[in-house]
């Protein structure tokens, strides 16, 4: 799994926790749908830290908490793009 697959991933599953939609999270992080978009496809070669922390910040919450899951703190074989 890539790194980018691994936020795509953690963002859906945030999506589901807090019921939020899609759109919601675009106006909360002030990123653009089709960049939203593609994150969440996992469709990104890969993603900047700033991406990361709006995306946190649209769950209003901080990146620690974002990346606090075991997707990331778990998986030896997470390719680092």
């Amino acid at each position: 799994m890539t790194t980018c697959q691994a936020v795509s991933k953690r963002v859906k599953d945030l999506l589901d926790e807090k019921n939020m939609s899609q759109y919601r999270l675009e106006l909360n992080s002030g990123i653009l749908h089709g960049t939203m978009s593609n994150i969440i496809k996992g469709n990104n070669k890969g993603i900047e830290l700033n991406t990361v922390m709006m995306i946190a910040r649209g769950f209003n919450m901080t990146i620690i908490e974002f990346l606090n899951d075991p997707i990331f703190l778990s998986n030896k074989e997470l390719e680092i793009e």
